[in-house]
């Protein structure tokens, strides 16, 4: 499975490699000088100052290492070039609640995209998953942690 494609919209692309640029220009750097300067405070062994910053160098190269790993394997999907009335990924779906009939809009974007609060769901996400290949007027029923949810297809669109 690690070496799966890892898709993502154009933008998600973008924000991960702006990331990975500025852990490796600041941060990385930064934490440097953070070692550097609390190894010259004197005994390693009960310096706190410098373990923090040696452990913090360890989660900036494993978070670098996991960009690096998911850009090498992105497959980017411009959404602007997208049509058609079945929800693929990057589609904006709008769709009524079959219980209360409350509409919510979702956009499927990649795992490292999704920010549920702001509409965004994750593309691995059972909502997600019971969505792609639907079209508009179809119901669509998702197994949730409350239990089984009816959603009904008000429409599919593909705006970036």
């Amino acid at each position: 499975m690690a070496d799966a494609s890892v898709p993502m919209t154009s933008k998600g692309f973008q924000f991960l490699t702006e990331e990975l640029k500025r852990l490796k220009s600041v941060e990385r750097p930064k934490n440097i000088r953070d070692i550097e300067e609390a190894r010259d405070h004197g005994d390693l062994s009960e310096n706190a100052e410098f373990h923090a910053a040696k452990e913090r160098q360890s989660l900036l190269d494993v978070q670098i290492r996991e960009m690096e790993d998911k850009i090498a394997r992105a497959q980017v999907i411009d959404v602007s070039k997208l049509s058609g009335g079945k929800v693929l990924f990057g589609a904006t779906v709008s769709l009524a609640d079959g219980d209360t009939g409350d509409k919510v809009v979702y956009k499927i974007v990649g795992d490292h995209e999704a920010e549920p609060k702001n509409g965004k769901i994750s593309v691995s996400s059972p909502i997600a998953r019971a969505l792609i290949g639907k079209s508009e007027g179809d119901e669509v029923q998702v197994q949730t942690p409350t239990g089984v949810r009816t959603f009904d297809v008000l429409g599919v669109e593909f705006i970036d």
